[in-house]
């Protein structure tokens, strides 16, 4: 059994971009306790005052999993345990569990301290002691240890020694610069635990591109304790990244880490922290990355059909993500036909197939790009079969953006449309000349198709496709839309942005009709 601690909450909120409200680190909590995870690091009592309220807010919900953990420092040199603020709030925090760093490289000893070797050795023992004659779980963090083995591994190890012969209950090795190999790992680690009557644990940092590896030479090594975060979020480059490390461990390496059919709930978690945090994550992320088991080549997808072994390394479904086939230039007809299926669509094989993927081919080498955009690739595929009916028909736009002075813009749209024969005029303002159609639009279409009440924008994106005509480049507009129960994709393309826009918000909101009107009847739509 790996025991998980979780420092996204802690570590992880020094990551560059990220600032966890209370509220955010009490839903996240609830999340990685679902997920199964055996420590969760809440934060730094002592620090702040939003993680003195987290703590107190957190002691209301019912965990089933997980032991919330308050983080902190050995007391200050020339005090008293009694004496240390820190370590008094760490107790005030009123959890089971507590984590703290002690120093083990006699530079930070001298340099960072200001203290002598032998006073740091005494703040680790009364510390751990303190903290443990108050009836806490102690973990001792030896920061900088690696670092600090090199410099003097007798020093680290009477560090590390200090906290155990204390009473912590576990001590933990952490590589704080993040700048060691995995082989430089198991070399120390080896060393280490011949000193300790328990296998150490491991907190790498990323700052090589190895937490991951280096964790798992820990482990392979006898660590049972592993340290890292949600994405790998943390200080500089980020921690062992636990949506790699889990999956590697229970799948690759057979332990026992989470319980069972827990690990499907990974992606989910990985992509709600990230959502939480206001970051997006890295498509191409392994096992959880939106890309990670999507099919892009021809060749591979025919494959990927026949048996998804030929380019899976393991089922998505086992970490909750998702085969995905994409539609491009690079397609062949087995991405078409997959892409058609998933979409409900019946497409024979013959002249009907080489057609439409000819037509998709010409438009991505104008810059179109159907990857996000399944909703404008199934309009193509009924126009292209004739079985695509207008539902509106544009008559007139026109756009006026007014700007006085320093004051802000303001985007006027007046739209002419024709709807079963009758015509609509109308008019809206926007913060924005896309805002502005977008509104003028629904406000012209909402009395004949009311299930526009629902929709709404997700996202909308810009993309020059090339740079090198300047400001007469031709742009992509992808435009994400949903009505609270799917979401779908649409895509145009123009050297106007505002009529890139327009093909984009009028494939929306003409799937969005088609949608609501074939759930109506029944059916099921993509």
């Amino acid at each position: 059994m790996i025991e998980i601690f979780d420092t996204t909450l802690r570590d992880g909120t020094q990551q560059e971009g990220i600032s966890y409200s209370t509220e955010d680190k009490i839903h996240i909590t609830q999340k990685l306790d679902e997920l199964g995870l055996d420590y969760v690091e809440g934060g730094w009592p002592g620090s702040n005052p939003k993680d003195i309220e987290y703590f107190e807010k957190v002691k209301s919900l019912d965990l089933e999993n997980t032991t919330v953990v308050a983080f902190g420092s050995t007391r200050r040199p020339g005090l008293s345990p009694e004496e240390d603020r820190n370590l008094e709030a760490l107790i005030n925090a009123g959890v089971e569990a507590v984590a703290i760093f002690g120093k083990s490289w006699d530079l930070h000893v001298t340099d960072a301290l200001d203290t002598t070797p032998d006073e740091n050795l005494k703040m680790i023992a009364s510390s751990v002691k303190f903290l443990k004659s108050r009836g806490l779980e102690v973990i001792f963090d030896a920061e900088h240890f690696f670092d600090g083995f090199d410099s003097d591994s007798d020093y680290a190890l009477e560090a590390v020694s200090a906290a155990e012969d204390a009473g912590a209950d576990r001590v933990v090795l952490c590589d704080t610069n993040g700048g060691f190999l995995p082989g430089d790992i198991r070399r120390i680690y080896r060393e280490v635990k011949e000193v300790l009557s328990s296998p150490p644990g491991i907190h790498p940092h990323n700052d090589t591109g190895l937490a991951v590896a280096n964790a798992l030479a820990a482990v392979e090594e006898g660590a049972r304790h592993v340290q890292g975060s949600i994405n790998g979020y943390g200080e500089r480059c980020g921690n062992a990244n636990l949506c790699h490390l889990i999956p590697n461990l229970q799948i690759k390496k057979g332990y026992e880490v989470l319980g069972d059919g827990d690990l499907s709930k990974l992606t989910p978690t990985a992509r709600y922290v990230s959502e939480i945090g206001n970051l997006n994550p890295p498509t191409s992320d392994p096992f959880v990355g939106e890309s990670a088991f999507a099919h892009k080549g021809g060749i591979h997808v025919s494959a990927v059909m026949k048996n998804p072994e030929t380019y899976e390394h393991i089922d998505p479904e086992i970490v909750g993500n998702e085969r995905r086939v994409l539609v491009s230039e690079l397609s062949g007809k087995s991405n078409l036909q997959y892409k058609a299926e998933e979409l409900g669509i019946e497409l024979e094989d013959g002249e009907e197939s080489r057609e439409i993927l000819d037509r998709i081919k010409k438009l991505e080498h104008k810059g179109y790009n159907f990857e996000g955009a399944e909703a404008s690739f199934k309009l193509l595929i009924d126009r292209m079969r004739g079985e695509y009916q207008r539902l509106f028909t544009l008559e007139k736009v026109r756009i006026l953006t007014d700007k006085k002075g320093e004051g802000k813009p303001i985007s006027e749209a007046v739209i002419k449309v024709s709807v079963r024969g009758e015509q609509k005029h109308t008019a809206a303002e926007g913060v924005g000349p896309v805002n502005a159609l977008d509104k003028a639009l629904r406000k012209a279409l909402i009395e004949f198709y009311p299930s526009l009440e629902s929709l709404y924008l997700i996202d909308y994106k810009v993309r020059v496709i090339d740079g090198s005509d300047g400001t007469a480049a031709k742009v992509r507009v992808l435009i994400k839309t949903g009505n609270g129960t799917r979401s779908w994709g649409t895509v145009g393309v123009s050297t106007n942005i505002i009529e890139a826009s327009w093909r984009a918000v009028v494939d929306s909101i003409e799937y969005g009709i088609r949608l609501e009107r074939k759930e109506n009847q029944g059916e099921l739509v993509s």
